[in-house]
């Protein structure tokens, strides 16, 4: 391979060398199984891992390809079957203890299997698939072939489970569902049947459910039509049809968790809601087992809710909660009790009973082990103990032969021991942990955690590891921690980008010397510190993933760097980049991983988006800023997916890893790989860390998803890859060696440092606060722990403080002074008015702080400004598309006029304009209806023309005339409005173009007349539309010419200067001006001033009553005004009263037709659901049709098969009985007796002595003795040879008996088992086949019978269809007290009633009054001559008798008797003479006839004579012939005896011929006889005939 190529290539050679692994170290995530009674085994990563209960010895078997799936044990055969997780998966089977394959099983799965099970008594194997086939597969895992398969799309399965008493029946169940699958088999032939088991409800009872396909309980609804099922109203045609539910409809149901199998082949399921279920396995019968509650203490009591798992045992179940404890649950016919069982640390959830029932196995969610026995001490028995979750990280505890160390993510440590993976010691740091590291100089480890601790553990005393110090970094989590090469320096990596150094001697207490800063995220920290140098050497990857790059940073670090630390670094600990030689490079591409070489200043790194591993060689010169290198080398990394790179601790062997999971070591210079292992896969996501030892010789790998440690070790090593390792790593135990010592006895003598690793809550909080001036930190809280670096910057600020304190008092001073100025402005500002206010934030001296302030409340602002006008715009798109839709969409605005003396408002029709597809609609329903009534027209003018020429000419004439008169019928419709269903006609609309509500029986017809409605509709509306708009026109204008006059008027006004005359109400607003004397007292008045004080008051009262008098005339034109308007709003409110009666009239017309509508479009929508029922009933029927098909040829193929497997049995029970019955032949050379003895040998069979369990055994097994199966049948028949083989043993063969003839009667009787065996197995297969057959002719009636119920449904509704159809429903327009009710019963029932017109009831009436007229003067008339006609019956009848009395009389004279010889008497003239004439000639022929007598006497008597003679020559002849008899009777005895001897095959076969001959002759002979007899028969019938012509005809006359 390519990795051979490589190794050969390098310029060192291994010799071969290759890695394999040692042992393998997880948890298992899915159950554990046994595989036999000591021994079980889980699935962890690419390997099985085996465990032995006594001894706790490991085996690992590993999964070539990958990562192992899902895997299943057969505890009878002792095999293992686990699935792969590639693409088209895989099923390997191994034999167990020896691991060898047995099988490798293929099939057509895509993705993943998800299940696998065995049989408990077969070779069958049962696999299960999710996504996308979902897809149960049965094996024949021996023969490696698929026995049947079914997909169930959808079903997802969580548990699979064999019947242990019978292996055609199979268990699946999810958290909705539990199904039982039973195999059927017919010879070779499998297949699936699947039935669900109906669950009940969460409450535990059960839901009575109704057939969705053929509902038997729905409603008859005699007004609105047939109601249909559901699934026909949702329109659904498919197969989703038939599962159809409502919403309402759908009631949660149990949620099984677990199941297992009973002894009598019936389920125990628990359910999430705490139910125990039963199920009968064969009816599947559900009963919901009763909980006996016990009373029992208030502490001990608790709520167990669901079963995680179920075991059976006798008399119960063994069931796990997520509590910790294990239950017993004994069950008592329906109800069950539980009692507790066993306690448990975790939660569990797996339990399964070893093969003998003496162990029980426990497993819990954190994947430890447990063994209970039974009657034994102690009980519980710990065979696995899990760590808490995955390996986190791993390392080699110096020098790294013997031990070595594990970190989880929850803190728990582990140390365990190389050579066999055991745990030496744990200790929970109880706090989440990231990353872990040896030291190279001393016996301790560092370990780093995600709130920014350092915890440094000893492992001096390896059984008790022990917490020596601890170090709080930064509040930042760690995420590197690494030693240098030789244990001088801890650089500790943390994901906020800082590198802090820790001296990694604990005889200096684990020194922070400082930290430098680098990039955020930081990928690896390498090192390089050489035994030669007195440096150490440190490059900090990190990724640059905006700019696609990777950034390297490198540092120095002097190994002297501890005893001068202070000069390194500053007050905060940060470390001086000139001192340590900081340098910054950069790679034009990302890498994932790079480790500094240790010669020549090279660096070596895996790139993480292309297959590569570079080189880059770093420049001799210094330089400032960034560097760019180039790669030196670059080779293919034939890895995929990101890596890792390590060095040896020699530095020449590069170590790299990916995502692939391969590990390879390469050679530093060449980078060609000469070792490599698959130890992981690319599934579980490759290796996440590696660690080597210092010698070279043990490398630890940890997967990163899958769980798994795995130990490598070398199978080859040899040549100068050992020899360089080994001796540097002499050379470096020498070098470390005194440090080592030191260190190692300081740790020893170190005292465990008190940190409560119980709790990882335990730190309260800190607060620390500063005063204004910042003059000193208070510390509120002292138990809060500081990290170092908050440490370092306090103790920097203290030293700032204590220098500048002098400078920061007199800072304080000024400004307590300038808060005192500010205080008293802001009194000051307090008094001043609103205007004039400042804001508090003005009085702010801190402009950076109002500044971020200011900027914060414009942000603030500007997004409540946003966020406001997001919520605008969002409510003006509303408010348009309701304006769009209310308003602008309607072609008629909505408005309304309200009445001024009358609670009344009238409002008009809003409507919406009609669409381009309802104006095409409309045009289209019109011009039908056009080209119908044309069609009408042309129909009548042909009938017409056929009825005569007359007719045509008259029509010819009638030109105008017609016309307007056949367009006044086409326009006005002559139904009446009660069967219109409408007052259309009332308000003149033309109702022409509608269909009479009696001929809607098409579905186009209803949507011809619903689009016509909306029409009328539109027209009804109109007229009232056009009243309103001439009132409001009218109202308009009149307000138009009073608005003209005033606007004229106040033209004039403007023009006029605003006076146009002098007003009268303008002199009376004028007030008199009193005389200025009257300020003073009238004493003092003069007689001038009393004058003039008359004239004042005279002058008062005159206007006085002149104001009166106008205010009298305002009064009066006012009280005029209104009246007029009084009138005026009285007159529009009549107006508009009127108007709103007609608005009622016609809305009422609009509600008739939307009446109208809803009915038509009701009609409609069940016609859509009798359509959708009626498709839904044919697709029903094609797949039945189909399924019939498929039963029909499985049936006739069951039949075939079945009768030629009938037939090979009946030849196999022939050539038995053959067997049998031949015995005796070929054992009839030896004696009789011998005989009988041998035959009674033949029928003897050897007893097979049955394997005797222990008693004990038998008591706790609850399934007892498992049925038989083919595999166990072979077993059988092979004991049975060989118990044949000792009666086969020549000591038992009867005395006198030849060997020979023995070994020949052994062969003939093992013969003779065999095949009995064979018919036994033959005929149960003949039985198994004859069920199988009965089953698929049971499948193929009840098939049949579905298709002839859906014929039937198919019937029932093409007759409710045209039922709907034909009986329609209509509006009829009653008037008021029409229809008068007696006790208001309204019947609803009119099956026997038909609708008609009530002028065609009275027409009738008074037809059928002329009739019953005309009826009674026929009937007098018919009176008067039936009286008549019984005169003239009697005389005919009179006439009748005396004829029939004259043709008796003449009948009677005909039929007289006359003979021939009467005939010759009256025809004859002489009768005499002809008589003697006859006398004469008889009397000559009797002479004649005596003479002819005598002579033939004569002749007799000479024939008797000659007979005579004859006879005594036959006599003489028989005598002789009689002598030869006997003698020719001893010849034939002779020949007898002689045929017995030789057979009598030949003269049997004569014989049969001569038969043959004779009774071929005789039936020959016989239908000659049959057709002679036909021909005599034919000839009488013809004498007969020709008799009959002789006799005379007598006719009737």
């Amino acid at each position: 391979m390519a990795q051979g190529r490589e190794r050969d290539e390098g310029p060192h050679s291994a010799g071969g060398a290759s890695l394999s692994v040692r042992w393998v170290q997880g948890f298992p995530k899915q159950n554990v199984h046994f595989v036999n009674d000591n021994t079980i085994c889980y699935p962890c990563g690419n390997y099985v891992i085996f465990i032995n209960i006594e001894t706790k010895k490991k085996t690992v078997l590993q999964c070539s390809n990958g990562i192992v799936g899902v895997m299943a044990t057969n505890i009878r055969c002792e095999v293992v079957a686990f699935s792969d997780r590639k693409l088209k998966p895989l099923i390997y089977i191994y034999s167990f203890p020896g691991l060898t394959r047995r099988t490798k099983l293929k099939g057509n799965i895509l993705l993943d299997y998800t299940l696998l099970s065995f049989s408990y008594c077969g070779t069958y194997l049962a696999s299960y698939s999710s996504l996308p086939e979902f897809e149960l597969a049965l094996w024949n895992w021996e023969s490696s072939i698929i026995l049947c398969r079914k997909s169930q799309p959808g079903m997802d399965v969580n548990q699979m489970s064999f019947n242990p008493m019978n292996w055609r029946q199979l268990c699946l169940s999810s958290p909705s569902t539990v199904s039982v699958w039973t195999i059927e088999r017919s010879n070779q032939e499998h297949c699936f049947r699947a039935r669900s088991v109906k669950l009940p409800l969460e409450d535990g009872s059960f839901f009575n459910e109704t057939d969705v396909v053929f509902p038997q309980s729905l409603p008859k609804d005699l007004i609105y039509g047939p109601v249909l099922p559901l699934s026909a109203i949702a329109g659904l045609v498919g197969e989703e049809a038939e599962t159809f539910r409502p919403k309402d409809d759908l009631y949660p149901l149990l949620h099984p968790t677990m199941h297992c199998w009973t002894p009598t082949s019936d389920l125990y399921i628990g359910c999430e809601e705490g139910h125990l279920l039963m199920i009968n396995g064969d009816t599947l019968q559900v009963t919901v087992l009763n909980k006996i509650e016990e009373e029992s203490p208030l502490e001990d009591r608790r709520n167990f809710i669901s079963p995680v798992t179920l075991v059976y045992q006798k008399e119960g179940v063994l069931a796990s909660g997520i509590d910790g404890f294990v239950y017993s649950f004994i069950i008592k016919d329906r109800s069950y009790m539980i009692e507790d069982f066993l306690e448990i640390e975790r939660p569990v959830e797996h339990m399964a009973f070893s093969p003998n029932y003496t162990m029980l196995l426990i497993q819990t969610d954190k994947g430890s082990v447990y063994i209970y026995t039974f009657g034994k001490e102690p009980t519980l028995n710990k065979v696995l103990d899990a760590c808490d979750g995955k390996f986190q990280a791993i390392d080699f505890i110096t020098p790294g032969t013997q031990y070595f160390m594990t970190l989880t993510h929850s803190g728990e440590i582990c140390v365990w021991w190389l050579e066999d993976c055991a745990c030496v010691s744990k200790i929970y740091l109880n706090t989440l942990a990231t990353v872990l590291a040896c030291c190279p100089s001393s016996l301790s480890a560092a370990v780093g955690t995600e709130d920014g601790s350092v915890y440094f553990i000893s492992v001096y005393d390896k059984e008790s590891p022990q917490v020596v110090h601890k170090a709080f970094l930064s509040e930042s989590s760690v995420q590197h921690v690494v030693y240098d090469q030789q244990g001088i320096f801890l650089l500790v990596g943390t994901s906020e980008g800082k590198v802090f150094i820790i001296n990694a001697n604990s005889s200096s207490s684990f020194q922070i010397i400082g930290f430098t800063e680098v990039a955020k995220d930081i990928l690896q920290i390498s090192t390089v510190s050489l035994l030669e140098t007195d440096i150490v050497k440190v490059m900090v990857l990190s990724s640059l993933p905006e700019a696609g790059r990777s950034r390297l940073e490198m540092f120095t670090l002097p190994t002297l760097l501890p005893q001068v630390s202070t000069t390194f670094a500053d007050e905060r600990g940060r470390l001086k980049d000139e001192i340590i030689h900081k340098y910054l490079y950069e790679l034009e591409h990302a890498l994932s991983s790079a480790v500094l070489g240790f010669q020549s200043n090279q660096i070596y790194g895996f790139c993480s988006q292309v297959p590569y591993i570079c080189s880059y060689l770093l420049p001799e010169e210094e330089h400032t800023g960034i560097y760019i290198l180039k790669p030196y080398k670059k080779v293919q990394s034939r890895q995929y997916g990101p890596g890792l790179l390590y060095l040896s601790s020699h530095g020449l062997w590069l170590i790299t890893i990916a995502k692939c999971g391969i590990l390879c070591i390469r050679d530093v210079y060449t980078l060609e790989t000469f070792a490599w292992c698959r130890s992981h896969s690319h599934q579980g996501h490759g290796i996440q860390s590696m660690r080597i030892s210092m010698d070279g010789q043990n490398i630890l790998v940890n997967g990163r998803d899958d769980g798994t440690l795995v130990y490598l070790k070398w199978k080859r090593f040899g040549g100068h890859l050992a020899s360089e390792i080994l001796d540097y790593y002499q050379k470096l135990l020498i070098s470390l060696s005194s440090a080592m010592d030191k260190e190692n006895h300081y740790l020893s003598t170190t005292p465990k440092v008190s940190v409560d690793l119980g709790s990882d809550s335990e730190h309260t909080k800190q607060k620390a606060s500063t005063d204004l001036s910042q003059d000193e930190l208070v510390l509120t809280d002292v138990k809060k722990e500081i990290p170092w670096i908050q440490q370092k910057s306090q103790e920097a600020i203290k030293k700032e403080v204590n220098l500048f304190s002098k400078k920061r008092k007199e800072i304080k001073q000024g400004i307590k002074s300038l808060s005192k100025t500010i205080l008293n402005m802001m009194e000051e500002n307090d008094k001043l008015e609103n205007i004039a206010k400042l804001d508090q934030q003005e009085f702010g001296l801190d402009l950076e702080e109002l500044e971020r302030l200011h900027d914060e409340s414009q942000e603030e602002v500007a997004k409540i400004i946003k966020d406001v006008e997001m919520h605008n715009l969002a409510k003006s798109y509303l408010a348009e598309l309701i304006k769009e839709e209310c308003w602008n969409s309607m072609a008629v605005k909505g408005r309304a006029l309200k009445c001024f003396h009358i609670p009344c408002v009238v409002e008009n029709f809003p409507m919406k304009a009609r669409t381009v597809e309802e104006l095409k609609e409309l045009e289209r329903v019109l011009q039908q209806k056009k080209i119908e009534a044309e069609c009408l027209k042309l129909r009548k003018e042909i009938v017409e023309a056929q009825s005569g020429v007359k007719l045509i000419k008259q029509r010819h004439e009638e030109d105008d005339e017609e016309e307007e008169e056949e367009d006044k019928t086409v326009k006005y419709s002559n139904l009446p409005n009660y069967l219109l269903g409408s007052l259309s006609t009332d308000f003149g609309v033309d109702t022409s173009l509608l269909s009479s509500q009696l001929e809607l029986h098409s579905r186009e017809e209803k949507i011809n007349q619903i689009i016509l409605l909306k029409i009328t509709a539109h027209k009804h509306i109109k007229p009232w539309h056009k009243a309103k708009e001439l009132m409001v026109n009218h109202e308009k204008e009149h307000w138009l010419l009073i608005q003209d006059a005033s606007t004229r008027l106040r033209a004039l006004m403007d023009m006029m200067g605003g006076v146009l005359e002098v007003k009268k109400e303008d002199i009376l607003r004028m007030v008199i001006p009193q005389p200025a004397f009257m300020a003073k007292p009238d004493a003092v008045w003069t007689e001038e001033e009393r004058k003039q004080f008359k004239d004042y008051e005279k002058k008062v009262k005159e206007l006085n009553e002149e104001r009166d008098k106008y205010r009298k005339s305002l009064e009066a034109e006012l009280k005029k005004l209104q009246n007029s308007i009084q009138e005026s709003t009285q007159a529009f409110d009549e107006h508009l009263k009127r108007l709103f009666e007609r608005r009622v009239k016609a809305e009422m017309v609009t509600n008739q037709e939307e009446l109208k509508i809803s009915n038509l479009a009701f009609s409609l929508l069940l016609d859509e659901e009798l359509s959708s029922r009626e498709k839904f009933l044919n697709n029903y029927l094609t797949r039945k049709q189909h399924e019939k098909s498929q039963t029909s040829e499985a049936v006739r193929k069951s039949r075939e098969d079945l009768d030629v497997y009938k037939e090979h049995y009946d030849n196999l029970l022939a050539e038995d009985k053959v067997m049998d019955r031949s015995f005796k032949k070929e054992f009839s050379e030896i004696p009789g007796h011998q005989v009988d003895i041998l035959y009674k040998l033949f029928k003897r069979r050897p007893r097979i002595s049955k394997q005797k369990t222990h008693s004990e055994t038998t008591s706790v097994v609850p399934f007892g003795e498992l049925p038989g199966s083919g595999k166990l049948n072979k077993d059988a028949f092979a004991q049975l040879m060989k118990a044949m083989d000792e009666l086969d043993n020549i000591s038992n063969m009867p005395e006198g008996l030849d060997p020979l003839v023995w070994n020949h009667f052994c062969m003939t009787r093992r013969a003779k088992v065999e095949n009995e065996q064979k018919v036994k197995q033959k005929a149960a297969d003949l039985l198994e086949m004859a069920t199988f057959l009965q089953k698929r002719v049971e499948e193929e009636e009840k098939v049949q019978q579905e298709i002839e119920r859906v014929f039937h449904e198919l019937i029932l509704l093409q007759e409710e269809k045209v039922r709907f159809q034909l009986n329609l429903t209509i509006q009829i327009l009653l008037k008021q007290g029409q229809v008068e009710l007696e006790n208001f019963q309204l019947v609803l029932e009119y099956s026997d009633a038909i609708l008609i017109n009530k002028n065609i009831i009275e027409d009738l009436n008074s037809v059928i009054r002329t009739q019953g007229q005309k009826k009674v003067a026929s009937m007098m008339e018919s009176k008067d001559v039936h009286k008549r006609i019984l005169q003239i019956e009697w005389e005919h009848k009179k006439m009748e008798m005396e004829r029939e009395d004259l043709n008796q009389k003449a009948w009677d004279i005909q039929m007289l008797f006359f003979s021939r010889d009467r005939q010759k008497y009256l025809n004859e003239p002489n009768y005499e003479a002809l008589i003697s004439i006859q006398i004469g000639i008889m009397e000559q022929t009797i002479a004649v006839l005596d003479k002819t007598h005598k002579k033939n006497v004569e002749n007799c008597k000479k024939l008797l004579k000659k007979l005579g003679k004859f006879s005594n020559q036959k006599d003489i002849a028989n005598y002789a012939l009689s002598c030869n008899l006997r003698e020719e009777l001893v010849a034939v005895s002779e020949r007898k005896d002689i045929c017995n001897a030789m057979g009598s095959k030949l003269t049997c076969e004569k014989i049969v011929k001569e038969r043959y001959e004779n009774m071929m002759q005789q039936q020959k002979l016989t239908n000659i006889s049959k057709q002679q007899a036909e021909q005599i028969s034919i000839l009488q019938t013809e004498v007969e005939r020709l008799r009959m012509k002789t006799f005379p005809a007598l006719v009737q006359m």
